[in-house]
């Protein structure tokens, strides 16, 4: 059982994701950083879509009724347990009664990277009953994952059965290598590649242009559906409006004001503005970790780029993979 003493700013349940419903409208949801999530959960035995927690800008505390273990895998919020660091993209075992603690996002001494989110597994995974395939928590829906919610405190949730046996439990910590975050830029902007959506060419020649070229703030005004970007107006050829059509995770929208919405996992299965572009499949995790106000540059990529940069994250886990088995570490199928 997991105690949740102090939420922060967003907590919530979440898993690989509620797919396969999207002629009902209902989004995949689901850990924005697909990647972290599935690490953590391999540090801890777990199947890779096993629920964890998304634990947004730091500042919660939570504490184990069990002995267990759990990996931390995201941003580095300055994570303790009982005191003693927790690293990122680490293993380590945890005794019945001892509390996390992640300091918040402005907090002085945490060492921190351009990051806004971190995933939490536990053996076992949290336990929460599945609806439609997930456990997930769709909060704009309000249903799955615990009550629908958000986590508050005092919440309790209950962990399932762990592959790790009493030795492979109390197993000395260790880490994994973490992603590589890619180019950056020396302006500290987070370089995304983009293919060009459907609807690029309605766009004028300058707007296309600015597309690539400038560095896009990301506002507070984003959330778990979308990310909005400040910077160049970009400004269509011709006005009207257009039939709605569909959009996944990554799709980058141009509303009227001219200013694009990067839309994320909570986003809606359809929309009416143009599509200028969509990140590409393997990069969607940076944008998840992109801080408030902080740069993106869109980088123009075509598909073979993007598949070839699908086959290196997945050569990546592979090799992590690989290493975990070398080790003795199980994995739930």
């Amino acid at each position: 059982m997991i105690v949740i003493r102090k939420p922060g700013v967003l907590a919530s349940v979440q898993d690989l994701g509620r797919h396969g419903h999207r002629q009902l409208g209902i989004c995949p949801g689901g850990a924005l950083d697909v990647l972290a999530l599935t690490l953590a959960n391999r540090l801890v035995g777990n199947a890779d879509g096993a629920a964890g927690l998304e634990l947004t800008m730091g500042g919660c505390e939570l504490q184990f009724e069990t002995d267990t273990r759990i990996a931390l895998a995201g941003d580095d919020f300055g994570a303790t347990l009982d005191g003693m660091p927790l690293w990122p993209f680490w293993s380590v075992p945890v005794s019945a009664g001892q509390t996390l603690r992640l300091a918040g996002a402005n907090a002085s001494g945490a060492k921190r990277k351009a990051g806004v989110r971190s995933w939490l597994a536990v053996a076992g995974g949290v336990d929460v009953p599945p609806i439609l395939g997930s456990r997930s928590t769709d909060l704009k829906a309000g249903f799955g994952g615990h009550e629908g919610r958000a986590l508050r405190k005092g919440d309790r949730l209950p962990t399932g059965a762990s592959m790790l046996d009493a030795a492979l439990r109390e197993r000395r910590p260790f880490g994994v290598r973490s992603p590589d975050w890619g180019t950056a830029e020396d302006d500290g902007a987070i370089a995304l590649r983009v293919l060009p959506g459907p609807e690029f060419e309605l766009f004028t020649l300058a707007a296309r242009e600015q597309l690539w070229g400038e560095r896009w703030r990301i506002t507070p005004q984003s959330n778990r559906m979308g990310s909005r970007l400040d910077g160049a107006e970009l400004k269509r050829k011709r006005g009207g409006d257009m039939l709605s059509s569909g959009v996944i995770p990554g799709t980058i929208q141009v509303p009227p004001s001219g200013q694009p919405i990067i839309l994320m996992g909570d986003a809606q299965t359809t929309g009416g503005y143009p599509r200028i572009g969509v990140v590409i499949r393997a990069d969607l995790w940076k944008l998840a970790q992109a801080p408030l106000n902080g740069r993106l540059r869109l980088v123009q990529v075509d598909q073979p780029q993007a598949l070839a940069a699908w086959a290196s994250q997945q050569r990546y886990l592979s090799q992590v993979a690989q290493g975990l088995a070398a080790a003795g570490w199980p994995r739930a199928a």
